[in-house]
């Protein structure tokens, strides 16, 4: 059954919210992660640019099969409400929401939020959003650098729901149903458990994923916090992409080592389908919605810090822009091949008999939506989740007939890299 929780009731919420968005001198918000304070903070950060923002205007709450519908509904009721006054008009200003849904449709609460404060940056434009209820709109605020968050304290890893030996046995009973024929590929995801002497501040694995990773999406909504590659879906004014990793080596830290192992990867036949069953379901899920597409033939190889993966840009331009939003797009494209696989209502159904773990947010859309509808979701991967002192991360791997559950558990180990050294103090 689904759930929605609201702050307020959709009407009185919306009708209350004051939305004023004012330019900003890029120049004052260089740095945009060290002007979040520790109220409730989001972000939403790629090379210096994006959307940061805290406290909480209004929110929804939703679970089930029709979460993403359930939330799109509040946010149509809060934004038709709204009272907005925009004086930039780019991507991302006036009223805005973060959000984070499951993967699954299990009872697990996925949200919405609107910040009390959005600022954002877009190469030389900057700006501030504020959120407030009431008749008056709210005055801007004068953005300053907040008090720096303290480094974790005595963080301690453990094995989560299943150590590395039982979850390569899981592997191997996947790898067994494939060559049966039962699927084409499943992605299968493990857990790993850290824990802080003291509550844990956010902000501070933030700013060691940004500078680490500036090439991912830095994102947080709701203690779900990490540095994505995979961007699901982004519309933007009538036009639609999304970006499609699978397929993944470990690098080495040789350079010349690093080459010889991206070409290999780009001749793998392994990884080659991998790849294309992930392109193949997000070209399937956006056609519905797009007068004309771009499917590149071949991928290319996507080099970060830790890892390299086959990637394709898929582009389009849809034509239904004025009834279904970015987050109705990311619902259609979820769970793509890349995080389920290949039938993916069977794969989604061995995910829950075999993985041995409830998944909650990771893997699923992460990131935001404006009024227009035009945003932007990423996939929850690199990511963790915190409760306190607490730090439960997650990593996931796309099997197919010619996996090695070894090569696998190597994999996992190299993609809990990102969070593990966010969590350091060093």
């Amino acid at each position: 059954m689904a759930l929605v929780t609201t702050s307020a009731t959709p009407g009185e919420q919306a009708g209350t919210l004051v939305v004023r968005t004012v330019p900003l001198d890029p120049a004052a918000v260089d740095s945009m992660l060290d002007l979040l304070p520790t109220d409730q903070p989001v972000t939403w950060l790629r090379r210096g640019d994006g959307l940061v923002g805290w406290g909480v205007a209004a929110e929804v709450r939703t679970s089930g099969p029709t979460r993403f519908a359930d939330a799109d509904k509040w946010w149509d009721e809060t934004t038709t409400h709204a009272v907005v006054r925009d004086e930039v008009g780019e991507p991302g200003t006036g009223l805005v929401c973060f959000g984070s849904f499951t993967f699954a449709d299990g009872p697990a609460a996925s949200v919405l939020v609107v910040p009390q404060v959005v600022v954002g940056r877009r190469g030389g434009t900057a700006w501030l959003t504020t959120v407030s209820r009431g008749a008056l709109t709210p005055p801007p605020v004068v953005p300053h650098a907040a008090e720096a968050p303290a480094p974790p304290v005595g963080v301690s890893f453990a094995d989560g729901a299943l150590d590395g030996e039982h979850w390569m046995s899981v592997v191997a009973d996947a790898v067994a149903r494939i060559g049966d024929g039962d699927l084409e590929k499943v992605v299968l995801a493990r857990d790993l458990v850290a824990t802080a002497d003291e509550p844990i501040d956010v902000r501070w694995p933030l700013r060691r994923l940004a500078e680490d990773y500036p090439m991912c999406w830095t994102f947080h909504v709701d203690g779900l916090f990490g540095a994505t590659p995979e961007m699901l879906v982004r519309r933007e004014r009538g036009l639609v992409t999304s970006r499609v990793l699978a397929g993944t080596i470990r690098r080495t830290g040789d350079d010349e080592r690093d080459l010889a192992l991206a070409a290999t990867l780009a001749r793998s036949s392994k990884d080659l389908e991998e790849h294309e069953y992930a392109v193949r379901s997000v070209a399937d899920a956006l056609d519905p919605h797009c007068f004309s597409m771009n499917v590149p033939e071949a991928p290319f190889v996507l080099h970060l810090p830790n890892v390299m993966h086959l990637a394709t840009d898929v582009a389009g331009v849809v034509h239904d822009a004025a009834t279904v939003s970015s987050l109705r797009l990311a619902e259609a494209l979820h769970p793509s091949a890349a995080v389920g696989g290949t039938p993916t209502d069977v794969a989604v159904d061995l995910i829950a008999a075999i993985e041995g773990m409830d998944r909650g947010r990771y893997a699923g859309p992460v990131g935001w939506m404006d009024a227009s509808g035009d945003g932007e979701w990423g996939l929850a991967l690199r990511s963790a989740q915190l409760e306190g002192a607490t730090v439960r991360l997650f990593a996931g791997c796309g099997i197919v007939a010619d996996s090695d559950p070894e090569a696998e558990l190597a994999e996992s180990q190299a993609k809990f890299v990102p969070v593990r050294d966010a969590l350091s103090a060093g």
